[in-house]
């Protein structure tokens, strides 16, 4: 069979019951977890996580993906509808939505990003289909020095992408390296570090530290805000959802070039480890602003700034999913939990997961793809639904979430070391979140940690010459691209903070 053959057989594979049954609920669930303000579609995944453990790999995966779908564009429910983004990833579509709903347009600017999404989606999907195969080729031509680089370059990359410290961003991905070296050394077997603890003999477990570092960090400010007597924020008053969607799609398609143009920079930022959404819809949103006509109009609800921000969002998947089937670097935290339920099974992801696994991963293409009309259909028949949703309070939606993490957490291996495992990690990422030390450089060093010491004692094993790092073409150059990252996160922090130095001048200047 040729590569498209494969694809249309197992399209029909996943349109089988057993595999669209748990798509289906994790593209619903997926929409929910997106549209509730704070929950973010990585508690979501983490929730849904514990109910693929006594699935096969291709159903865990369907569910998963269906709820990474589902959520990128369930975020844009909220954001244009009340003005709050259901996640991270859709604050640049509050920009023109939210102002496009109280202009009485709230279908047009729900429609716009939905289908956004649809269109953005399936263009990644394209590449994700066309460009993970030689992705993984060119994965086939590194040796242990290439991947030791090429994870120092997705470790110093993030460290300095996220956060305003760069100091903090490294700090955040060293503590994940430390976490890894905690139990059985890869060689000899020989525990290390435990203290003497027993429970640490097989080292701290990916996914409990996982959910302890995402879920519970950053629900706990939530629960901090949370006062007596209060209420969901209410959706617009305005919330009929009607809307010609001939109309909705010319609002799309009258701008080509910015469409291909925003779908190009999510898939890029999803190929980049670990900045996610956020960044891919925020950095579109702005470029679509810049090659505009009219950017005195951004802002006001115009529908160039949902299709820039909801493009680029869904594109953004695509490029995790893409990352993680080639080079075994999950692009951000879903695909980290991803990379952790296919551990469970047994099955690594990278060079060589399309020709040892060609069923889960052209499972993955397949759920992808039927993943982004069925969110549609998910959003136009529950539209209604979502209304009253994403009004549910704070105070009933937290210990809810929270005690489908801790069942979780234990469910993994059913005992209580995950959730021991759990409630450190909830005290050391809720200590980070109030230091505003970032979260992500410690996830990623966390699923890095051992990858990046086996590959350094492949290697040393292999050959004890140390400049082989530096005088391998491709090694020395990711190296190299680590110390630029590092350099430019640099000078972009001093740069701001000059320019807030000088600001805060002005103002000085002008009080007086």
């Amino acid at each position: 069979m040729n590569h498209y053959e494969l694809l249309l057989t197992h399209i029909g594979i996943v349109l089988q019951m057993q595999y669209f049954l748990p798509l289906l609920i994790g593209v619903i669930a997926g929409v929910i977890g997106g549209a509730l303000p704070g929950v973010t579609i990585t508690m979501t995944v983490i929730v849904v996580l514990p109910f693929t453990f006594g699935l096969d790999p291709l159903q865990g995966l369907a569910a998963m993906i269906g709820v990474y779908v589902g959520g990128s564009a369930g975020g844009s429910i909220t954001a244009s509808l009340i003005g709050i983004p259901g996640t991270p990833s859709a604050v640049a579509t509050t920009f023109d939505g939210f102002p496009m709903t109280k202009k009485g347009e709230a279908g047009r600017s729900v429609w716009v990003g939905v289908w956004s999404a649809l269109i953005g989606g399936a263009l990644g999907g394209i590449v994700l289909i066309e460009l993970t195969g030689p992705f993984a080729s060119l994965a086939l031509q590194f040796g242990p020095w290439e991947f030791f680089s090429l994870f120092i370059f997705a470790l110093t990359m993030v460290a300095g992408l996220v956060g305003k410290s760069v100091t903090k961003g490294l700090l955040s991905g060293a503590i994940g390296l430390v976490v890894t070296i905690v139990g059985p050394d890869p060689i000899m077997g020989v525990q290390r570090f435990t203290l003497g603890i027993h429970q640490l003999d097989g080292g701290f477990p990916f996914l409990p530290v996982l959910i302890g570092i995402f879920a519970f960090a950053q629900l706990m400010p939530d629960v901090e805000t949370i006062h007596p007597g209060e209420h969901a924020p209410k959706a617009a008053g305005n919330i009929g959802l009607r809307v010609s969607h001939a109309s909705v799609l010319w609002d799309i398609f009258c701008r080509p070039f910015m469409l291909l143009w925003v779908t190009f920079i999510g898939i890029v930022i999803g190929v980049l480890p670990a900045i996610g959404g956020s960044a891919a819809n925020i950095m579109a949103y702005d470029q679509a602003k810049k090659f505009s006509k009219r950017p005195e109009k951004f802002g006001t609800g115009i529908p160039e700034g949902i299709v820039a921000s909801e493009a680029s969002n869904s594109a953004n998947v695509a490029g995790s999913l893409m990352m993680i089937m080639a080079f075994g670097i999950p692009g951000d935290a879903v695909t980290a939990v991803m990379m952790g339920a296919l551990t469970l099974h047994g099955i690594q992801p990278g060079p060589l997961f399309i020709s040892q696994h060609p069923k889960i991963a052209y499972g993955i293409y397949a759920a992808y793809l039927v993943a982004l009309p069925l969110m549609v259909a998910v959003i136009w028949v529950g539209s209604r639904a979502w209304l009253r949703v994403i009004t549910m309070p704070k105070s009933i939606l937290i210990p809810i979430v929270l005690v489908l993490c801790v069942i979780g957490a234990y469910a993994l291996s059913n005992s209580m070391n995950g959730v021991y495992v759990l409630a450190l990690f909830c005290i050391i990422g809720y200590a980070m979140v109030k230091a505003r030390i970032p979260l992500a450089p410690l996830i990623l060093g966390v699923v890095l940690g051992d990858q990046i010491e086996d590959n350094l004692i492949q290697s040393i094993a292999t050959n004890a010459d140390p400049w082989l790092f530096v005088t391998r073409p491709i090694s020395g150059g990711l190296l190299a691209a680590s110390v630029l990252s590092i350099a430019f996160a640099v000078w972009q922090h001093r740069r701001e903070n000059q320019k807030m130095a000088m600001a805060a001048e002005e103002e000085m200047d002008t009080d007086f």
